[in-house]
Formats: structure tokens, C-alpha cells, sequence
């Protein structure tokens, strides 16, 4: 979108796409259900197999993810950091219009899409909130909004923005994150350890771009660390949330961390912009238990960028350069 005028700006829209979180404990049940429907997590063929199996493990994985949400808070924190984006950039640019639409629990975006219809939108960027590309997250998120316009017969001029792991204002916000969770100590002293969501390894192999996206990500960065001083006592790439028998990408963050004993980590959730359970119950939770467990000497987790205004300034500056979309 090339730097639109007043009237431009008025009939345009903004949907941060995600795949959304339990907006309570009553919610845990429909967010599995949703995402183990969705062919990109589940790719069994037959939707009614698909069903079958997504409900087993709905059924096996419930009660436990209850609890899991019970202990930060009973619900997902990702829905309020969406939120809080959405309005500081209504405030920033207020003749846009800022909504958010979620893969699987509300907002879901047949409901965005009429919204946007009555609004008598003209033109609509859809930025993923995923900073590197994944047919399981940016593509499935993507494929459904656009599913939801075409359904509300909803026409718009389309904008996409589905990756921007190397546009350097990003990562600029990533790097005062990890300063932030330094809180001035000196970083020679910790290990970082950039912890991305796994996937099964059969999704890497079929093409997904994902682990080398994380990768270069991860290079762009250890670049920036030297432009600012920044010498970490080592950098590592770890994977978390790794479910099934099935082989997934390594290595996994659980089985590494053993190797940090009487040692200072630092993990930074390098796959997501937004806190959510991965990074508050996973990762600050669960991990911290098992890094006290394995006397690590001081454990922490950075923030994700949430409501930043640095991140909030680097998706307006993206969504100004970004490609109609050609059909």
C-alpha cells in the first residue's frame, strides 16, 4: 500500500490475523476443537477422520489445558496484547480502521468480514501477527479470512503482509526486548537461547519455509547483537510444545536445558510477537519448575513485542510498503 491519502486512509481497513486463545476456561474446549479441524494442524484428508481423531484428542489433552490456563490467570493473555496493539494504533493512525481477527476462537473472521462490509470498507491489509511464514499459521489464517470474505460476497482491495522476519525496525523491537530482560546486567554473563514452536519435522520436509525463516531470523539478529555490543555467553536455537510420537524439529527445549546448569539463560520466543500460553505457562511456568529442578543459576523470559509502540511503528511503516495482493 503506497502511502494512501486522507480519503484512502478512510476507507481502509487493518485485520492483525492470529490464531487467538481461551478468552476463558469455557473457551479451552472450542479453541482445541477449532484447531485440531483445521487440515494445516490435523492433515488427515477425510474430514470425517480428521473429526474422529481431533476429538480424541480434544478429549485426551482437555482437562489438562484447563489447568495449564488456570495458572496464568484462567485465560489466554494473547486476545488483551491484540487488543492493546489495536487501539495504540487507532491512536497512532486514526483514520485507519485496526481490527483483529482469530483462527480459532472469537473474533473469527466470518464475523470480521461482515463487520468490514458494513463499515463500507474499500481496501484491507491482512497482517499476519506470525513473523515468519508457516503453512499451519500464516497460510491457514490467511486461506480463512479470505474464505470468510468471499462468503459475505465482501470484495475489497486485498493487501497481504505474511512475513517480515528481516525488516530491521522488527528487529530492532526484539533486541529491546532482550535488553529489557537484561534489566542492565551484563549479557557476557547469560546464554540465549531463541525458542521457537516446533512443528513435526514431515512439515519441513513437504516445504514448509518455517525452520529456515526461524534461522535467518536468528543470523539477522547475532548481526544486529554486534551493532550494539551485545556478546552473549552463547546463542542457541531450541523448539517448544512438541506433542505425538511423531518426530518434530530439534532440538527441543526441554532436553537442552539440563546443559545449563549453575548457569544464567535467557530464552527469547523468537516464533511469536504476542505473549500467549507458550510463553506464560510453557515457558515462564512449566520451564522455570524444570530449570530450578536442574539448578540453572538464573532463568528468564524475555517479552514478546505485544503492545509496543516500536512494534506498533514497524506494522505501520509495513503495511505502508506492502503489495496489493494479484488474483
Amino acid at each position: 500500500m503506497q502511502s494512501p491519502n486522507i480519503q484512502d486512509k478512510q476507507n481502509t481497513a487493518v485485520v492483525l490475523l492470529n490464531m487467538g486463545g481461551p478468552n476463558s476456561l469455557f473457551e479451552v474446549k472450542t479453541f482445541l476443537q477449532n484447531m485440531f479441524a483445521d487440515p494445516y494442524i490435523l492433515p488427515i484428508k477425510s474430514n470425517f477422520l480428521r473429526s474422529m481423531v481431533g476429538s480424541f484428542i480434544v478429549h485426551k489433552r482437555l482437562e489438562e489445558a484447563q489447568s495449564n490456563y488456570q495458572k496464568i490467570g484462567g485465560k489466554s493473555p494473547l486476545v488483551g496484547h491484540t487488543f492493546q496493539l489495536c487501539a495504540m494504533l487507532q491512536t497512532m493512525e486514526p483514520q485507519i480502521y485496526f481490527t483483529y481477527a482469530m483462527r480459532y476462537t472469537p473474533p473469527f473472521a466470518d464475523i470480521v468480514a461482515q463487520d468490514l462490509k458494513e463499515r463500507g470498507i474499500q481496501k484491507v491489509v491482512l497482517f499476519s501477527m506470525y513473523p515468519h511464514f508457516s503453512y499451519t499459521t500464516t497460510a491457514s489464517s490467511m486461506e480463512d479470512i479470505l474464505r470468510a470474505f468471499k462468503a459475505n460476497k465482501f470484495t475489497p482491495k486485498i493487501v497481504q503482509v505474511e512475513r517480515y522476519y528481516k525488516d530491521k525496525r522488527y528487529n530492532l523491537a526484539i533486541v529491546e526486548r532482550i535488553k529489557e530482560a537484561l534489566g542492565g546486567e551484563d549479557c557476557r554473563d547469560f546464554h540465549l537461547v531463541f525458542s521457537a514452536h516446533s512443528l513435526p519435522q514431515r512439515n519441513i520436509d513437504n516445504g514448509d519455509p518455517y525452520q529456515k525463516e526461524i534461522l535467518e531470523n536468528v543470523e539477522i539478529l547475532e548481526s544486529l547483537f554486534k551493532e550494539f555490543g551485545l556478546e552473549f555467553a552463547s546463542i542457541k536455537v531450541a523448539y517448544q510444545s512438541k506433542i505425538g510420537p511423531i518426530k518434530w524439529l530439534e532440538p527441543n527445549l526441554q532436553d537442552i536445558l539440563p546443559y545449563y546448569q549453575n548457569k544464567k539463560l535467557l530464552i527469547y520466543p523468537i516464533s511469536f510477537t504476542m505473549d500467549n500460553s507458550e510463553t506464560d505457562f510453557e515457558l515462564s511456568y512449566q520451564y522455570k519448575l524444570e530449570a530450578q529442578k536442574y539448578k540453572i543459576q538464573d532463568y528468564r523470559v524475555a517479552k514478546c513485542p505485544n503492545s509496543t509502540q516500536d512494534f506498533a511503528t514497524c506494522i505501520l511503516e509495513l503495511i505502508q510498503n506492502a503489495e496489493p495482493l494479484v488474483y
